[in-house]
Parts: structure tokens; sequence; C-alpha cells
């Protein structure tokens, strides 16, 4: 079953962009194309939080709130060259913004959990060998797990009409008592 879904675009905000010797041309909200030869891998290339202050950064939080019950899925879209790479990390956070774990994804189509005791995250995307590509979105969506049934039973460990009114006299008989 699948749940709510939100969709994250790259913000012409530039706070939490790595912009030395960067190259961005924002063409539309689902298409940003970012270049530069001389980033290093493992640089984070651009970041987005689920928890702001805005009168610091002025800046509204682009993620949406989650929490450690949920199991999520991510699809991200951008192209790049064959050869390069990239990576997304989540990094979770607690109620004091102590690190609680974090995730890291490689695919273009995970799943991930949190930890409970999550509180804000952030999303980084890290350069891992990339010098030009073109970014359109990320999506987030949880997955709704379905109620587990009773299994059902087979016909030989069915209870017996007898069986089944003895289990009803006893039950009254604790009522009655």
């Amino acid at each position: 079953m699948i749940g709510e879904k939100w969709k994250i675009y790259w913000n012409e905000h530039s706070s939490d962009t790595y912009l030395y010797g960067s190259e961005i041309w924002y063409h539309k909200i689902d298409d940003v194309e970012f270049e530069n030869l001389l980033m290093p891998p493992g640089t984070i290339i651009k970041q987005w939080h689920s928890k702001t202050n805005y009168q610091a950064q002025r800046i509204e939080p682009a993620l949406p709130m989650i929490d450690g019950e949920s199991e999520y899925q991510m699809l991200v879209d951008i192209d790049c060259r064959e050869g390069e790479a990239w990576i997304v990390r989540l990094v979770f956070y607690d109620k004091y913004d102590v690190e609680a774990g974090s995730v890291t994804i490689r695919e273009t189509g995970t799943s991930f959990r949190c930890p409970l005791k999550t509180y804000s995250y952030r999303m980084q995307l890290i350069n891992s060998g990339m010098t030009r590509f073109r970014f359109h979105s990320i999506d987030v969506q949880e997955v709704e797990q379905e109620p587990e049934e009773e299994p059902k039973r087979k016909w030989w460990q069915r209870k017996s009409k007898k069986e089944k009114r003895r289990e009803k006299k006893e039950k009254m008989k604790k009522r009655n008592k």
C-alpha cells in the first residue's frame, strides 16, 4: 500500500549549494544543470533540511517530516554521464541535534527506514565522481504496511464443534463467577 508522496526540487537558494567553481543553470523547476570540473569526490553539492531557523537562514524547510515507524521509498531523478555517479545521504538527528543515524543511497530507487528517535534530518547530494549533471527531482513516498491477517487454518487445524462449545461454556462459567 502506498502512502503520501513528496517531490523535492533544487531550489534557487544558494546557501546550501557548493558554488566554488560551479556553474548552475536553472532551466525549469525540475531541470537544473550543474557543472564543476574541479570539484573533488565526496563534496556535498546540495543540501536540503526538514527543520530550519528561518530568522537565521531565510529559507523554509524543503523536506517533509518523517518518522521512524514507517518505511519510505526514494526515487532519485538525476541524469549524469556514463561512468560518473552520485550519492544521496540522509542524516537523521534527535531532538537535541545529535546525529541519530544515516542512510547512504547509491541507486535510483531504494527504500529506507529512519531511527525511531528521529526529530529532523538532512538530505545531501554528494559528488561521487561527477563533473556535469542534470537534476530533476527526488521523490519520497511513504510505504504503508498492510495489517497482518490471522493465517487461515487448514481443515485439519480447525476446531471441532465440540471444542467450540466447550470453550463457550468455559467462558460463560468465568463470566458468572
